[in-house]
């Protein structure tokens, strides 16, 4: 290891020697190592680094090995610090550390004693908002410190002084910020200063989540000109229609799973996709040029898995297919082991692995993919990306000799590739592949969808180790602070399952019919990928259309125009035109409603956020983020925002209407949080405020008292989601559709459905009386219901796609419908 020292950074020497999760690096001084007896004294000058477990020493000389010196094993070993007057604190410090009963009571006890150095801020005119002890996480590596936010800067400082004194950045540069589970915990804060998702700017992890999330906010409100959190149903969308390329939609699938390059646990997985390693020409034309996408690599050879399978099935609970993971430590530096040496040597004790053992072959190690009895493994992002130093030996290495006689130098590609570029060209071409795009939602289903635990990964053999699942091993009820230790670190090093990101079948990508599309090209993206237009710009305005119908309903004459999914859009009523228009962010709007002043108009959108926007102004005067997910449907009352989310939670908001343009999150006090098993999508009010009518998308109605927030009815009516749900004028019903077709009727004060009817066609939205109901159907067609009869009255052709919203006046004479036509239109009713 020494021969190559010279090529590594300090950090990454250093973590070579933290063979332990739990050791922790204090402090350094510059001494010298002394050596030889009194008559041929030897002294070497390096850096003397104080450790929770040990004592390392670093020479200046590369030719020098590092020493490491544990406290449970340590021997005489004279060192003498360059500066004589710190002697006496270095003692005490070495006394402190071995003085400690745990590691963690060591490391609680220093960052207690110490907080953020406030002479640091980058001016003296900085309000400090928090600070905090925390730790910035590095693959194999977290550097205890403090964090400190102010209202301009995040700072971070380091316990130890490394990798610098402290580390700062300006809030107006982030552009994305995700909360992280770490140690199967959710502690992780992950912050990006630049439009690449695959490598961040800070990874920090907390010591409790309140102080993770209270962060977390604050940061968030810096974000609202810059970038939009996203949830993965709105990349789900965006990718479906050809916005987002596959190589992307990972990426962003693999951020929202929890999955970090900081974090080697949890490193973004890829999956293979090419199955043709020895071909002259790769044929992305044939399909058996590819991997079946359907199975995960444990299933794709028939006689291996059913040796697992006969394996599996004389199993004990808890019973698994495979013993190994897709995805671990040992799995990323086994593929980065010639970029990241040291970290395969920290993992392998400080050697490599057997030559024949290493990476030497991508046609090999897909073979033994297929064949080998325990190895699953999948790809990482840079089999797709451009830097193909990891398939190149440029630093040197000397990883071995195989028994053949050959020397392990770089990685031996296919023949359809000329050199390292053009395999990692040809292989990204073949992830956005016809194919590929195809099939690539059935992987999906698997790795991050509903087909990755419970009775759908049993039948699809795709089960793993409990460990590998959050979950699957509570390491918090574990007492014996040795043993929890060993069972956290046997799961890191195990590998762990992305969080689940999709429980229903992944749709398959739209790819012929949106691929004509024009867009313009996002700023920060290459010309090459597909992005969304901006949305600023509505080209849609030229294209009006006059609608008229002599019905029971008739249209107003005004002319319905299409519209932008993210864009909120006015129009007039008296002059039947258009006023104007403003985007909140790239993500679809689900509702909106108008405050009582008339002055006020309230956005909630796919984005997680609620936005506020001011009539007279024409602006975003606030925004409240309120959700960890989508923001599905939202009522008001009496200065109180109640706002449904994907995020299986209703959050009720005390709002000042007098005071929404003060641009304070501080105005925005949460009164509840109302719990629900499943995605809510929707949510109303009864007339008097008083009674809550939630509808989720697991078919459950929960009715809610306002007053103490208590659940006064559940009842399970649906198959599948809920639609829309409303209550009576008189408060005594609840009316709800849903995408089983059916329209029920709960009594409020039994719980008990009153009536169900079976429409012909999902029914989407709908206005009712307590007797009457006029429902907007998947048609497009407006239905009038007698629900005293249970027959259909009137059927009025609306829209020429599904009817998704609708509103009617208190007097019901005036009707507002929308649809996925892209049209709004407005009806009046005839006597």
């Amino acid at each position: 290891f020494s021969s190559h020292r010279a090529a590594l950074s300090f950090f990454s020497r250093f973590s070579l020697l933290l063979l332990d999760l739990e050791e922790y690096y204090f402090e350094q001084h510059t001494a010298y190592h002394v050596s030889g007896g009194s008559k041929k004294e030897r002294k070497i000058r390096g850096s003397f680094k104080v450790c929770s477990r040990s004592i390392i020493f670093d020479p200046e000389d590369l030719a020098e090995p590092i020493l490491k010196v544990c406290f449970n094993g340590a021997k005489k070993i004279t060192f003498e610090l360059e500066v004589w007057n710190k002697t006496e604190d270095v003692v005490q410090t070495l006394l402190q550390v071995c003085g400690c009963f745990t590691i963690a009571a060591n490391l609680q006890s220093r960052l207690a004693r110490s907080s953020f150095d406030k002479n640091c801020f980058q001016s003296v005119a900085e309000k400090p908002h928090m600070e905090c002890a925390v730790e910035m996480v590095m693959p194999l590596v977290s550097n205890p410190g403090h964090v400190c936010i102010t209202d301009e800067n995040l700072y971070f400082q380091p316990l130890n002084g490394y990798p610098e004194h402290v580390i700062q950045i300006k809030l107006h540069r982030v552009r994305r910020i995700y909360k992280r589970r770490h140690g199967l915990r959710p502690l992780g804060l992950e912050v990006f200063c630049t439009e690449n998702d695959f490598c961040s700017d800070i990874y920090l992890k907390f010591y409790n989540t309140a102080d993770r999330d209270e962060i977390y906010y604050y940061i968030a409100t810096f974000l609202e000109n810059h970038v939009t959190e996203h949830t993965a149903e709105s990349y789900m969308l965006q990718w479906q229609r050809g916005h987002l390329s596959n190589y992307q939609y990972l990426l962003h699938l693999n951020n929202l799973a929890d999955r970090s390059c900081n974090d080697l646990s949890q490193y973004p997985v890829f999956p293979w996709v090419v199955a043709d390693y020895s071909s002259a020409q790769l044929d992305m034309t044939n399909a058996a040029s590819f991997r079946d996408l359907s199975k995960p690599v444990g299933a794709l050879n028939k006689e291996r898995l059913d040796r697992l399978l006969a394996r599996y099935r004389g199993m004990p609970e808890p019973r698994f297919l495979y013993g190994s993971h897709y995805s671990s430590p040992g799995y990323v530096l086994f593929y980065l082991v010639r970029v990241a040496p040291e970290h395969m040597l920290c993992l392998q004790n400080g050697r490599y692995d057997h030559a024949d053992r290493m990476f030497n072959s991508v046609g090999e190690t897909w073979k033994n993919c297929l064949e080998g009895a325990t190895d699953f493994k999948e790809l990482i992002p840079e089999f797709y990306g451009h830097d193909s130093s990891f398939l190149e030996n440029r630093l040197s290495l000397d990883l071995g000799q195989k028994q053949n006689g050959n020397l392990v130098d770089g990685v031996v590609l296919p023949p359809w590739a000329s050199d390292a570029g053009d395999f990692l060209q040809k292989h990204k071409a073949a992830l956005e592949s016809q194919y590929v795009s195809e099939h690539l939602h059935e992987w999906i289903d698997l790795v991050f969808g509903f087909k990755q635990r419970g009775s759908e990964a049993v039948a699809a053999q795709n089960v793993f180790h409990p460990l590998t699942y959050e979950g699957g091993i509570d390491c918090d009820s574990i007492e014996d602070t040795d043993q929890r230790i060993a069972m956290l670190t046997q799961i890191l090093e195990f590998g762990q399952t992305p969080k689940q990101l999709f429980t229903s079948p992944h749709p398959q990508r739209i790819t012929p019919r949106f691929q004509n599309i024009t867009r313009s090209p996002s700023i920060n993206s290459p010309a090459s990928d597909m992005s969304p237009a901006s949305p600023t710009e509505d080209s849609s305005f030229e294209d009006l259309t006059e609608e008229s119908r002599k019905l029971a309903w008739t249209n107003i004459g005004i002319r319905s125009r299409p519209f932008n999914y993210s864009t909120l859009k006015m129009f007039s009523k008296e002059l039947k035109d258009f006023q104007r228009s403003m985007s909140f962010s790239n993500m679809a709007l689900s509702s909106c409603l108008m405050l009582a002043d008339g002055k006020t108009v309230v956005c909630s959108s796919w984005d997680n956020n609620v936005y506020f926007y001011s009539v007279p102004y024409g602006r975003r005067q606030d925004t409240l983020m309120g959700h960890d997910d989508a923001v599905s449907d939202m009522c008001w009352f009496d200065d109180r925002l109640y706002t449904a989310s994907w995020d299986s939670t209703v959050k009720v908001w005390q709002c000042a209407s007098d005071s929404l343009s003060s641009h304070k999150r501080s105005q925005f006090e949460l009164l509840a949080e109302l719990e629900h098993d499943a995605g809510v999508n929707t949510v109303a009010l009864n007339p008097a405020g008083t009674l809550l009518v939630s509808g989720c998308k697991d078919g459950t109605v929960t009715i809610w008292d306002t007053g103490s927030y208590g659940a006064l009815q559940q009842v399970h009516c649906h198959d599948g989601t809920i639609h829309h749900a409303s209550f009576s004028p008189d408060s005594r019903h609840v009316l709800s559709v849903g995408a089983d077709s059916c329209m029920k009727v709960i009594d409020v004060q039994t719980g008990m459905v009153m009536s169900s009817v079976k429409a012909e066609e999902e029914q989407r939205c709908f206005c009712w009386d307590g007797s009457s109901v006029l429902c907007g159907g998947q048609s497009g067609d407006l239905v009038l219901w007698d629900l005293l009869s249970n027959t259909v009255t009137q059927r009025i052709p609306a829209h020429s796609g599904a009817v998704t919203a609708m509103w009617m006046s208190e007097l019901c004479t005036t009707v507002i419908t929308g649809g996925e036509d892209r049209q709004m239109i407005l009806w009046k009713l005839q006597s």
